[in-house]
């Protein structure tokens, strides 16, 4: 009988690459046993980029257990190789692999500055503050070449438009010449994604990923800087990462947040399947303990997708999370002073505040 394969590829999160969900054909690869373990541990997958032409790049959304209603995404599929992230599934709309393909063909938008500009200066355009990094992360490795995020901030700025950017990035410390006069007019904040302080777990779990240190570092350059920032602990994983909220936390206070926010692991769709590829080969051990948590926080079963639950889940150990986190909270003294991003301030165009219209 033919044995799947499961395998680890260096510096990549998934296991495998099966097809997307919509495609008709399956190939299921199987061990042959002409490569030795070692050599495929050597076997290496380049990353491919490809531009994408965008009509449009602010996005909406009407989702009411998210805070925000528009978004932008410079980029599609993300290097950063998170396992656990949610936006994995949307490779299969271009007839990918929500595995490797999702970490490695990566889509940008080389025209989004521009676009923007476009967009915020139409005459109908209402100013609402943007999120940056809502589905892959802005600052994943090509922004080092590519810039699109640093040339979309400029536009920003240029216009006094207010951005809530989250990322797990050290790369964001670059663009300090555009955050601090930004943060100064009180047009942006910053979370930093932080799931694990654990080094080896963070090598694993989100391999294209700074490590939490430099991440803290990173918490603690913004806010010296002036700069409100907050720590998002997302996801918590049973077992895995949940024994380290209360330090997660008092370490992002010690560095300077203000906020915090956490979300349950979410394993919508092929996630599934991948994230139980990648506890066999990482942690076969405490595999299917793991799962079992899992699903007493989702009803039974490893994703709920319904609003008010899809974010927190449900049950007692769901519950005893949420208390714990925001004790935590209570305790350090964070989301207690979160501001309002100021919209007031925002120039339509040619760099005149939009004036009031007499008749509507």
């Amino acid at each position: 009988m033919e044995k799947m394969v499961l395998k680890f590829v260096k510096g990549r999160g998934a296991i495998s690459n099966h097809p997307g969900r919509f495609e008709q054909l399956r190939r299921i690869p199987y061990v042959d046993d002409w490569k030795t373990a070692a050599e495929q541990k050597k076997e290496k997958i380049k990353t491919e980029i490809t531009a994408e032409t965008a009509r449009r790049i602010i996005t909406t959304n009407r989702s009411p257990d998210i805070d925000f209603d528009t978004s932008i995404n410079p980029y599609k599929g993300c290097e950063h190789g998170c396992i656990y992230c949610f936006a994995r599934p949307t490779h299969a709309y271009l007839g990918l692999s929500a595995g490797f393909d999702f970490e490695s063909r990566i889509f940008y938008k080389p025209e989004a500055a521009e676009v923007l500009a476009k967009e915020i200066q139409s005459p109908n355009y209402k100013c609402r503050v943007l999120a940056l990094g809502t589905n892959t992360d802005p600052y994943q490795p090509i922004e080092r070449e590519l810039k699109i995020t640093r040339r979309l901030l400029k536009v920003l700025l240029a216009h006094n438009h207010p951005v809530v950017i989250t990322t797990k990035s050290s790369q964001i410390a670059r663009d300090l010449d555009i955050l601090k006069p930004m943060a100064q007019k009180g047009l942006l904040q910053v979370n930093i994604s932080l799931t694990t302080l654990d080094q080896s777990l963070s090598r694993t779990l989100e391999p294209g990923c700074p490590t939490p240190a430099r991440r803290v570092d990173t918490l603690k350059q913004l806010s010296d800087a002036g700069i409100e920032t907050g720590v998002m602990l997302a996801p918590v994983i049973p077992v895995l990462n949940d024994p380290e909220i209360e330090a997660i936390l008092e370490v992002a206070a010690k560095s300077g947040a203000v906020a915090a926010g956490y979300v349950l692991l979410r394993l919508p769709l092929e996630i599934k399947d991948l994230f139980r590829e990648w506890l066999e080969v990482h942690y076969p051990l405490k595999a299917n303990h793991i799962l079992n948590v899992i699903r007493s926080t989702r009803q039974g079963q490893l994703y709920v997708s319904e609003y008010g639950e899809r974010m927190d889940g449900s049950g007692p150990y769901a519950k005893i999370l949420h208390h714990r986190y925001t004790k935590t909270c209570r305790k350090l003294g964070l989301n207690k002073i979160r501001k309002k991003l100021n919209t007031d301030l925002f120039l339509h165009s040619c760099g005149q505040r939009r004036q009031l219209r007499l008749f509507s």
